[in-house]
């Protein structure tokens, strides 16, 4: 992955729209979600904020982060394994930052963690009367809700982490050796402008074979007995069709200054005029690690859960699912996820001051 050839961006980015024909196939197939009615409250480059359910008076707000890769309705797949309708459940109103292509190159970090999700904080207070809410994100978006829970730290109650990885370096995570051995991503993301989403699964394909190509064999075999768990994992296979480019600065820096780096754990990521790490995070924290993960081991979670300044931490596990194709999903579309883990979560925040 030294350099990449004019033909072989080509090759990639032809690769996308091939992805993106096969996701329609899988919709027509009847394997689309099946999304909870939404309004859009606030739309820019790069961002819509979406609004579910009815107006409240008095109920918490809950602002859910999805990764910027692929669509956000992995967090509402269908009713049954819809994390949206597990917190309207609750009694929350529910707000969801729904990443969408076209940002432009030149997007980063601040744009996504600082900017960007501070315009979803005040139309969210505007909306609701909340002053404080609290943020859910998973994975890169559990990055992002992190990093704007550390800037804006008076606008968040609690902060739920859902394999997020927030610790990196040579012994963590799958992608630690690959990530040693490429060049700076900067030279990548010159390469494409915004990367396509099919480098990234070639990427993460090479790095974690197991996770994202063997594992998922194994789901489909483990299904076939179950006819309800099949089908969600062929939901499941039709989301990951739904990547985006990832804007070329924000792969950089998310490359450089966190994979490699480690500036967020070590205290020393600039975002605008401040400088930020674990101990700036003061929110009511609830961490979500899968054991087993290769993608996000507990030690990519862990040490960052420890050292945030929080008064109020909880740590839980999440143990896995069949019919989930991807187990870094399971815990937005598990059956076990929704029957006992989010159950938990909502209970300790029920505790948490």
């Amino acid at each position: 992955m030294n350099a990449i050839s004019p033909l072989g961006v080509l090759a990639l980015k032809n690769m996308d729209r091939s992805r993106q024909a096969r996701g329609r196939a899988l919709d027509q197939a009847g394997y689309g979600p099946q999304e909870t009615p939404f309004t859009v409250l606030h739309t820019e480059p790069g961002l819509v904020l979406r609004k579910y359910g009815q107006d409240t008076p008095g109920a918490p707000a809950v602002l859910l982060v999805p990764a910027p890769i692929k669509k956000a309705y992995i967090w509402d797949l269908a009713p049954q394994v819809s994390v949206v309708r597990r917190w309207l459940e609750q009694g929350f109103r529910v707000y969801l930052a729904e990443w969408v292509p076209g940002a432009g190159p030149a997007f980063g970090l601040q744009d996504y963690a600082d900017r960007l999700l501070g315009a979803c904080r005040c139309a969210i207070k505007a909306d609701s009367g909340n002053d404080a809410l609290t943020v859910a994100g998973h994975s890169l978006g559990g990055i992002l809700a992190a990093i704007f829970s550390c800037v804006h730290a008076d606008a968040v109650r609690s902060l739920v982490l859902l394999e997020a990885p927030l610790h990196f370096g040579p012994d963590v995570g799958c992608f630690a050796n690959l990530v040693s051995a490429t060049p700076h991503a900067g030279k990548i993301a010159e390469a494409f402008s915004e990367v396509p989403g099919a480098f990234l699964n070639v990427v993460s394909a090479m790095a974690a074979p197991h996770a994202f190509a063997l594992e998922r064999m194994l789901d489909r075999y483990l299904c076939m007995g179950n006819p309800q768990a099949l089908k969600m994992h062929m939901r499941v296979e039709r989301w990951t069709h739904d990547e985006f480019p990832l804007p070329g600065r924000l792969f950089t820096e998310v490359i450089e200054l966190l994979w490699r780096e480690d500036r967020f754990m070590r205290g020393t990521l600039r975002i605008g005029d401040r400088t930020i790490g674990p101990r700036d995070l003061h929110a009511s924290l609830v961490s979500v690690m899968d054991p087993r993960s290769h993608v996000i081991p507990p030690r990519a979670v862990v040490p960052f859960h420890d050292a945030a300044a929080s008064g109020e931490k909880c740590l839980l596990r999440y143990e896995g699912d069949v019919g989930v194709a991807l187990q870094h999903v399971g815990v937005l579309v598990g059956a076990s996820a929704h029957a006992r883990l989010w159950p938990a979560i909502f209970d300790w925040l029920g505790t948490a001051s």
